[in-house]
């Protein structure tokens, strides 16, 4: 990953929230697996990390999540992880659900043009 997409993603994850919580117990195979399940639905999301019960540091628990997922970190900053990893099924969804917005603007601009044309032609 680029530095320039990592710095696109950061700004991206700004203004979400943190998805999951990771205390005492760290980066357990139930984290891991709850992590996993998050990717089928969304690309980039936050972990916050309690610092005064977690038993290793935000950027182990960082790497045991990317190691155990497969998803790139994006960033390590305080008790916040941002992490991302590209969703091929959600980016076919938004491709078909842009494709079907374009295709019913076009029929909208269509039935305007046509519309137009009545009125002209009837006066």
């Amino acid at each position: 990953m680029t530095s320039k997409e990592r710095a696109l993603h950061r700004a991206e994850a700004n203004g979400l929230e943190p998805l999951f919580q990771i205390g005492k117990e760290g980066a357990t195979d139930a984290v891991i697996a709850q992590v996993e399940d998050a990717f089928n639905t969304r690309e980039l999301f936050k972990i916050k990390i309690h610092l005064e019960t977690a038993p290793e540091s935000p950027k182990e628990i960082a790497q045991k999540i990317a190691e155990g997922t497969g998803c790139d970190i994006i960033q390590v900053i305080g008790g916040t992880i941002v992490v991302f990893r590209i969703n091929l099924k959600l980016r076919q969804k938004e491709a078909e659900k842009k494709k079907r917005e374009k295709e019913k603007a076009r029929k909208a601009a269509i039935e305007k043009r046509t519309e137009r044309k009545r009125i002209k032609y009837s006066n």
